[in-house]
């Protein structure tokens, strides 16, 4: 296609379907009907431009990994969302959200399931860590929904998934306080999902926790869900050293559970 005209006529259906702000990769662009010597040579002519291999944006247009992320889930059919305290944030139920650029971004995917190299490759603004994961192996789609993002939809956990999530990572690289304090600000959580989630949920730490810290914060869903049905495992959980062990949850923690009868009227 030698045709500037035509060219440009391609370029302009191309870009009435493709979303602002978001990737395209080089498999979408075959099933419009733009080879990768038509992508070349759009960016030859500084139409389009490359932002890794098999990877393009828009001329001028700044992408960041909500865009990258939807070419993954939307074009690649790759099952990796945006979860944990990231899910959180985005659905604006986080206390500490990171202010300007450089913040971790939580993905999850399944296990053997990777990014592209053109993701794990590029230097985003934000710090993509990703996590393979069969947290939910039984169900793995349960408990995700979709948040808007201008011109795209991008998939992610919903709070309920986004804090077991959460608290799974713990005492790595989450941190204990702000783990109480997330859970703190979740006190209209669906019981009904919640209690799927617990029961398909295969961590016991998480779910020790999760019950714990909804039991200490005093939310109304909680006594909603049947633990009779969850699995809490066996044994003590010691995650941290000279903590407060909880009788209760058989699990340590960096807090002590509040006394109510030494706590003021």
């Amino acid at each position: 296609m030698n045709d500037p005209a035509q060219q440009q006529g391609k370029l302009s259906e191309l870009l009435s379907k493709w979303p602002k702000g978001a990737v395209a990769v080089q498999a979408w662009l075959d099933g419009q009907g733009i080879s990768r010597q038509l992508t070349d040579r759009y960016c030859r002519f500084h139409w389009l431009r490359r932002i890794g291999r098999g990877a393009y944006a828009r001329l001028n247009e700044n992408v960041d990994w909500t865009g990258a992320l939807y070419a993954m889930q939307q074009q690649l059919n790759l099952p990796i969302h945006a979860g944990a305290k990231t899910a959180l944030e985005l659905q604006g139920y986080a206390h500490y959200i990171p202010m300007g650029k450089g913040r971790s971004i939580w993905l999850f995917g399944l296990p053997k399931v990777r990014p592209p190299a053109w993701f794990q490759k590029r230097d985003w603004e934000d710090r993509p860590r990703y996590t393979a994961t069969n947290l939910f192996q039984a169900s793995p789609d349960l408990g995700l929904t979709k948040k808007q993002m201008d011109d795209y939809s991008i998939r992610l956990s919903a709070p309920e998934r986004a804090m077991l999530e959460f608290l799974d990572q713990l005492p790595g690289s989450q941190a204990f306080e702000e783990a109480r304090l997330l859970m703190e600000g979740l006190a209209t959580l669906r019981p009904e999902l919640v209690q799927r989630l617990l029961e398909n949920c295969r961590s016991v730490k998480a779910k020790r926790l999760f019950l714990l810290l909804a039991e200490i914060c005093g939310h109304p869903w909680l006594p909603e869900v049947d633990l009779k049905k969850v699995d809490l495992g066996k044994g003590k959980r010691l995650l941290v050293k000279g903590g407060h062990f909880d009788q209760k949850y058989q699990i340590s923690v960096p807090f002590q559970r509040p006394d109510k009868e030494q706590m003021p009227p």
